[in-house]
């Protein structure tokens, strides 16, 4: 079975788009034509899996660019998971609590 992914990235004074797009690429997420940072890819894996993978994969491509400020948001197979943003304190991201 195959899991749909759709990533929606919100990224702010991102230095170099095309050194992160290059590493995203790289690990399974291509650009979606005519959008800006949203990308799409498949996993084979479990969804607990795919969400700390998207997670860790988008992490690492920022960390390796300077920006200010990033929010994230994913679908899999069509069913939205909370909102993320990047916490500069921690070098991660950590879930939007409602």
């Amino acid at each position: 079975m195959s899991i749909e992914v759709l990533v929606l990235l919100e990224v702010e004074g991102l230095e170099d788009k095309a050194k992160f797009e290059k590493h995203v690429s790289r690990e399974g997420f291509f650009p979606v034509e005519g959008e800006s940072f949203v990308y799409t890819g498949n996993s084979t894996t479990t969804t607990f899996s795919t969400k700390a993978y998207i997670l860790e994969i988008f992490k690492k491509g920022l960390q390796n660019n300077s920006f200010t400020k990033a929010n994230l948001v994913f679908l899999l197979n069509e069913i939205a998971y909370p909102p993320y943003y990047y916490d500069k304190n921690t070098n991660d991201f950590e879930e939007v609590k409602q």
